[in-house]
């Protein structure tokens, strides 16, 4: 399950972020992240599998402050096409061909039976 995790940070200098970057370039399942905010004091990872109470407490021993915002889980653009889809379109079956009340129409072949006699071999006249 790929998840995004926003984390405040005290970051009072470049020197900081990076630092901040490194640890969780270090840490298991990231597969990006990011310093974000009006003061550039968040960082967001993101990645399959990380731990964010792991990843927040390295984060507090090379740091000092830091404080988990939020988790939550990153949709694929083919599971939000998904979720809505349109109703799908019902098929017609092609009409049917009824002809008009009390017209009927049969082909009528009679039956013909043939005989044959077999001829004798005696004649008489």
């Amino acid at each position: 399950m790929k998840q995004k995790i926003v984390i405040q940070l005290s970051l009072s200098c470049d020197k900081s972020r990076s630092k901040a970057l490194t640890v969780a370039a270090r840490a298991a399942g990231v597969t990006s992240m990011e310093i974000t905010g009006d003061a550039r004091d968040r960082l967001e990872v993101v990645g399959d599998g990380v731990d964010p109470v792991c990843l927040v407490s390295c984060l507090r021993k090379k740091l000092g402050h830091a404080q988990i915002i939020k988790v939550e889980e990153v949709k694929k653009p083919a599971d939000i096409k998904k979720e809505d889809p349109k109703p799908p379109v019902p098929v017609c079956p092609p009409p049917y061909y009824c002809p008009p009340v009390g017209y009927c129409h049969h082909q009528y072949q009679p039956h013909m039976v043939v005989c044959e006699e077999q001829p004798s071999n005696c004649r008489t006249m």
